[in-house]
């Protein structure tokens, strides 16, 4: 008689992520090896809160206001009088370097009448802060300098018609803001974040490639479509099995979450398995190159390790011998919420974003930024233009993905099928999974936190 399992500890048969980690020659770091998984629940996520409007206007008012996201990298604003203007839903706000060489964040009006002092969606240079309705105008710092008509303002001070700041911060190169006077701090937030990338190195990568796409879904089920690797068997494989191997999917306390995919190793689905040889020869197919000698005793993933690192310190200059294999192959996506995805790996080196359509619930933006090593010497490249991409325009036009453009292209291709899904649905919810679909189910839970409660369908 089989052993009868309590929800959610059920898993995929076949070695454990973790156990597989294990066996890498270079022994992960500890954080990798950091379970945290939680049971939450098994009950249907409604469908509305994909369509509802009045839950849409409830996160601009009560969620995007009140969270900690990332709006720029630091080298977009290298210089005083460097700006660079986040927009989410109805928010906007204006990141400047200071001739003090501090960043601040301002919300982006004008005091006078409202006016948006600078262009949504812009980055530049100014030396002040003009609003270009009427020309009051601000000094970087915030103070007030200019009041045309000052006669006719008596009631109009320094200290009433300064700027007002929001809360700013940065870490590991990125701008973080956030909307609300009384946020708590960025490193509270983000809570283990910090320890587990502490030695991981993001400042020291540069934006190769930026791309931004808008989708046909709603923001929440842009960014849950890259929460799990469940969907790879079909959207990747057309529904055989064929490479996936076992994940782990980990939350930590209240804003983070993550999800380990290991690379270059069988399928424990798949019979027969392949050989070792098998492997590192499909492998290197996939990038275009021979495949290279599998000595004796070794796994075809530690020697295709090897030749990543080997490539990436030929492109970019660093030694990256001493780097794990799971830090090198690995797909590994940390998730800061409510809309950042964060990957530490050498060889995917991707920083996601999602925000909403504000013109349409049925549509959201995707930011997808490749981070690259800075160089050895001198300085990296300034942040490129961004490669701004339709519904219907295929990822890979992206210069810079290179073959990881038709995986983004399976990875969004079922989206607009599941908006009209979500409308035609008779079964008004969705089911999830209880281990592979828990970071959704977090997500989800985390948003209602905010709002209050999921919709009424």
């Amino acid at each position: 008689m089989s052993e009868q399992l309590a929800p959610g500890e059920a898993r995929e048969i076949g070695p454990s992520l973790y156990d597989q980690l294990r066996q890498d020659p270079t022994p992960p770091p500890a954080a990798l090896l950091a379970e945290s998984y939680q049971f939450l629940g098994d009950e249907d996520i409604p469908y509305s809160v994909y369509t509802s409007e009045e839950y849409a206007k409830d996160e601009d008012e009560l969620m995007w206001s009140r969270v900690w996201q990332w709006a720029c990298h630091v080298d977009h604003l290298p210089d005083a009088g460097d700006y660079y203007v986040y927009d989410v839903g109805p928010h906007s706000a204006l990141i400047v370097r200071g001739d003090d060489g501090e960043i601040r964040a301002y919300y982006n009006a004008c005091m006078h009448r409202g006016t948006q002092l600078k262009p949504a969606g812009t980055c530049g240079f100014s030396k002040t802060l003009r609003c270009p309705f009427h020309g009051w105008t601000w000094a970087l710092d915030g103070t007030i300098v200019e009041v045309p008509g000052q006669w006719d303002f008596p009631h109009v001070s320094g200290e009433s018609h300064q700027l007002p700041q929001m809360s700013v911060d940065t870490w590991q190169g990125f701008v973080f803001i956030n909307f609300d006077p009384a946020a708590t701090s960025l490193a509270e937030y983000m809570g283990v974040l910090p320890d587990h990338w502490a030695d991981w190195g993001l400042q020291e990568r540069y934006i190769e490639t930026h791309v931004r796409k808008r989708l046909p879904c709603n923001w929440k089920a842009a960014a849950e479509a890259f929460l799990e690797a469940y969907h790879v068997r079909e959207t990747h494989s057309t529904g055989k099995v064929g490479d996936e191997v076992t994940a782990a999917y980990d939350i930590f306390g209240d804003n983070v979450s993550r999800f380990i995919h290991s690379t270059v190793l069988n399928s424990p689905l798949r019979d027969p398995q392949r050989t070792e040889e098998e492997l590192l020869a499909r492998q290197s197919r996939r990038r275009g190159t021979d495949s290279a000698e599998l000595p004796e005793g070794m796994r075809a993933r530690d020697v295709y390790a090897k030749m990543i690192q080997q490539q990436m310190s030929d492109t970019y200059g660093h030694d990256y011998s001493d780097l794990s294999e799971s830090m090198t192959l690995d797909s590994i996506e940390y998730f800061l919420f409510p809309n950042a995805f964060l990957f530490p790996g050498l060889q995917l080196p991707m920083v996601y974003r999602f925000r909403p359509d504000p013109e349409s619930i049925d549509h959201s933006y995707f930011d997808l930024l490749m981070m690259r090593p800075r160089p050895a010497e001198g300085k990296a490249p300034y942040p490129p233009d961004v490669i701004e991409l339709d519904v219907d325009d295929s990822y890979s036009i992206a210069e810079g993905l290179g073959g990881l453009g038709r995986v983004y292209d399976e990875d969004t291709s079922n989206m607009a099928a599941q908006t009209k899904g979500f409308r035609a649905s008779y079964k008004r919810g969705q089911t999830l999974g209880n281990y592979q679909e828990v970071r959704a189910r977090h997500f989800q839970y985390r948003v209602r936190d905010y709002v209050g409660s999921f919709p009424p369908d």
